[in-house]
């Protein structure tokens, strides 16, 4: 009988990048909901690796487009070298953010890990924004808006440099999902530079079982798949813990269709829960409802199901 497979907990208890404190008690908030136990239920076994340390949050106002870049930078910088570490160790990455702006380092990480062993990488980002601003189209110069801008070559020196390669990702790679909140100038960027985005109205369409097999088209055994979770991803109803809070997401069964179809490909192999806020949460139940979604894509369901 194979080893049970091995997801690491990475913690990165940060707001830098976000428009509202409270994302930095994330991490913290997923152990309290029973995340470990739920994965061990499902037969893997967990490595806490605990929390990643990083500079406190200035909250300063933006400089040059963006907002707190030098700390932003460390912290992506410590995600960085930890997925790095739990990939060459064998592991599942999971990174508990924290804010989005983490995202960058965690598929940096990840990006060069598959250009050496010469894997193909697939990015799915589950989100209601874009994240494809930069220092001329963002309104805020929160870098929790930018991680994908950066991940495709457009971002601050400092923060690119973290990387092996530039661009760390073609738009090709990329799969947007639940999208339904984009500034009005990233609009055209995400036209200009293709990306393939599956927005609310997509979802609302063609159902999200025909969005889904769009997204992992192509996806095969030599594919690392790259899940990418905002909890704003979620409709508020399902998930309140959110400072991004955007009407009109998937629903809880929508969201767990996702997680079951991409359990059924088995494809998963590194993992962000971000923008997590507690302190605008109720009882913990956006925390307990990632959980549930988490056991869901690593295999729990309701009957037992032969692989497609």
């Amino acid at each position: 009988m194979p080893a049970p497979r091995v997801v690491r907990l990475i913690g990165a208890p940060t707001d830098v990048g976000a428009s509202v404190r409270g994302a930095s008690m994330g991490p913290e908030a997923m152990r309290v909901a029973g995340l470990a136990p739920a994965l061990q239920a499902q037969g893997l076994r967990v490595h806490d690796a605990g929390n990643l340390a990083g500079p406190g949050n200035p909250w300063e106002p933006a400089r040059d487009g963006w907002r707190h870049l030098e700390q932003v930078v460390q912290w992506n910088r410590a995600v960085r070298d930890a997925v790095a570490e739990a990939l060459r160790a064998g592991e599942l990455p999971m990174l508990l953010g924290g804010d989005h702006c983490l995202g960058f380092g965690s598929v940096a990480a990840v990006a060069a890990h598959c250009a050496a062993a010469g894997r193909e990488l697939r990015v799915l980002w589950l989100d209601a924004h874009a994240d494809f601003n930069t220092a001329q189209t963002t309104p805020s110069g929160n870098l929790h808006g930018m991680p994908l801008a950066c991940l495709c070559g457009m971002g601050p020196e400092p923060l690119l440099s973290l990387a092996c390669a530039r661009p760390v990702l073609h738009p090709r790679q990329l799969r947007l999902l639940g999208v339904r909140s984009v500034d009005e100038l990233e609009r055209r960027l995400l036209r200009q530079y293709q990306v393939p985005v599956h927005d609310m109205r997509a979802i609302d369409e063609q159902g999200m079982r025909s969005v889904m097999r769009r997204m992992l088209d192509g996806v095969d055994a030599n594919t690392h798949v790259h899940l990418s979770l905002d909890v704003d991803f979620l409709d508020a109803d399902t998930a309140p813990g959110v400072a991004t809070s955007v009407r009109g997401g998937p629903t809880w069964r929508e969201a767990q269709l996702c997680m079951e179809m991409l359990s059924d490909r088995g494809c998963v192999a590194s993992i962000d829960v971000v923008e997590l806020n507690p302190a605008l949460d109720v009882r913990n139940r956006s925390a307990e409802a990632l959980v549930e979604l988490l056991q869901s894509l690593f295999g729990r369901s309701t009957l037992l199901r032969d692989a497609p």
